[in-house]
């Protein structure tokens, strides 16, 4: 967003308070989120609330949030993951009003928002708080999961490091420890010809290759932007792996 932009987000939040003004100003150029201090995201066309500490969502995250709908049948069923503020099942949810969407979150502050922003969302790790009822007949797993190698977190920038959570971000050795767990546990909720869609970068989609084969998905898709940078990946569960 540029400087003016920001400016004008918060000229508004303060309305005619020069007091708060000057305060959210001063706020913001520490570093802090803006998203943080004007208490609002926009995601896919929604206006979001994001409490402090929660982790802001990305427009580089709409489009896996616009796939997720597509493979989502009208009355299916959706588990996002790592859900933040909810942004990604607020978004399945408005576009699939009879689906039944859920939502996990590791912090019990993103839980929080996430059900301010109307998504049945419950605190746990990865796939444990999901209902029972989830398990072989889920049409959709996605999530922005932490991907960002260990060693590289100090490449994020300056606002990143200092306010938000490293959870949001480590994804281990390579970043690929946590989405190699969501591989793997998707396996028990994804019915046959269910979609997985989970946000990664790099090099990811090809480290992953083996694993993606081995668990039993198919037509796996790299997702790249107008850029050609590699944002994500969509997979299909053909229910059953090819070899041990």
């Amino acid at each position: 967003m540029a400087a003016d932009e920001e400016a004008g987000e918060l000229v508004a939040r303060a309305g005619r308070d020069a007091v708060l003004l000057e305060s959210m100003v001063g706020r913001r150029l520490t570093g802090e989120p803006l998203a943080w201090i004007t208490g609002t995201a926009a995601f896919c066309g929604m206006a979001l609330a994001v409490d402090p500490g929660v982790y802001v969502p990305r427009w580089q995250s709409e489009p896996l949030a616009r796939r997720a709908v597509a493979r989502l049948p009208e009355a299916g069923a959706a588990i996002d993951l790592c859900t933040g503020t909810g942004a990604v099942a607020a978004v399945l949810a408005a576009s699939r009003p009879s689906a039944r969407v859920v939502a996990v979150d590791l912090d019990a502050r993103s839980v929080a928002c996430a059900r301010h922003n109307g998504v049945e969302a419950f605190m746990g790790d990865l796939f444990d708080p999901v209902p029972p009822s989830f398990e072989g007949v889920t049409d959709v797993v996605v999530g922005v999961v932490p991907y960002v190698p260990t060693d590289a977190l100090g490449q994020l920038a300056r606002d990143t490091l200092e306010f938000e959570t490293p959870l949001a971000y480590d994804g281990g050795s390579g970043g690929t420890v946590v989405l190699r767990r969501v591989l793997a546990g998707a396996r028990r909720f994804l019915r046959s010809g269910g979609a997985l869609l989970v946000e990664l970068g790099g090099g990811q989609a090809g480290a992953l290759g083996d694993d993606f084969e081995r668990l039993g998905y198919v037509d796996v898709e790299v997702l790249a932007d107008g850029d050609g940078d590699v944002r994500g990946v969509e997979a299909t569960f053909a229910g059953a792996r090819t070899r041990p």
